[in-house]
């Protein structure tokens, strides 16, 4: 994506400590602003924990943070995530909603360290609580952990051998579908967008016939600009998006040192988002979504 005449450049897709990242909200507030970016989206797994810090951060040195979360779902066997951005995390029951997420996630992770225990690896949840204090604790905690204690040499070997899909310490999380998450979005007047859909290997016809069907239950946009994308894959969603009549944005998926071949704001080395996409994220928000009263 060319950069606009200006300059301005954002990015809508990033993670925090409070997920599976390893900068505190705050630091990668900062790392935009060193890095000249107008603005980012904090989007971490299936909390909104970090979004207060980060945008008072982000007011302090003037970076724009929009609130946002991103949600892993599940259709017809295929793992699809959908980013919510603008989420208010005042709406009660969108919050009553995500806690279930997290009490789930909190039975998944038990059983996996009693699974690693029975391997012979000395690790509990209330080391990894320690460890990393205030984080939802994801895989990508339980990988950092056994690789910095000297368990397992590297975090690849941790997933091919022992945390990945269908290894043996591996536990399957419950997920809801992408309408689900696209409905608990719209709940917490949020702005549902399908994210990295080249992520999901599908056919180009197959991809269209979903993302329809999404756009039917409420999705507002696609992420057609990432990090992973190669400029035919950028083209095709862009041309997705026009004729479905869907909004674009675009993210690294920037996680830090989890993710060190991803750069905030730049991804692989050359992404480029405009700051005109956060502008009609707004105006569609402004368009469709009815706030509700403000509750804690």
């Amino acid at each position: 994506m060319k950069a606009e005449e200006n300059g301005t450049m954002i990015d809508l897709h990033t993670h925090s400590t409070k997920s599976d990242g390893t900068l505190t909200p705050k630091e990668l507030v900062r790392l935009a602003k060193e890095l000249g970016l107008e603005a980012i989206a904090l989007t971490d797994h299936d909390t909104v924990s970090g979004l207060e810090e980060a945008q008072e951060e982000g007011a302090r040195i003037g970076v724009e943070a929009a609130p946002g979360i991103e949600l892993s779902t599940n259709h017809e066997g295929m793992e699809v995530h959908i980013l919510g951005y603008y989420i208010n995390r005042r709406n009660a029951e969108f919050m009553h909603k995500l806690r279930e997420f997290v009490e789930e996630r909190e039975r998944r992770n038990q059983k996996m360290a009693k699974l690693l225990q029975q391997e012979g690896f000395g690790v509990t949840m209330e080391d990894l609580w320690q460890e990393y204090p205030k984080s939802i604790i994801t895989r990508a905690h339980f990988a950092r952990y056994l690789v910095d204690h000297g368990f397992v040499k590297d975090r690849d070997t941790v997933f091919q051998e022992y945390l990945g899909e269908g290894c043996r310490c591996y536990v399957p999380r419950k997920k809801i579908t992408p309408f689900e998450a696209i409905s608990l979005i719209r709940l917490g007047e949020g702005v549902p967008f399908f994210a990295h859909p080249v992520l999901c290997r599908m056919a180009d016809e197959a991809l269209y016939s979903f993302t329809k069907q999404l756009k039917e239950a409420g999705l507002a946009g696609i992420e057609a600009i990432y990090s992973m994308n190669e400029p035919e894959d950028e083209r095709k969603l862009c041309q997705m998006a026009e004729k479905l009549g869907l909004l674009i944005s675009g993210g690294s998926d920037f996680h830090g040192k989890n993710k060190p071949h991803i750069q905030l704001g730049a991804g692989r080395g050359g992404l480029q988002v405009p700051y005109q996409y956060l502008e009609d994220i707004k105006k569609w928000r402004r368009a469709h979504i009815k706030p509700q009263a403000s509750r804690d």
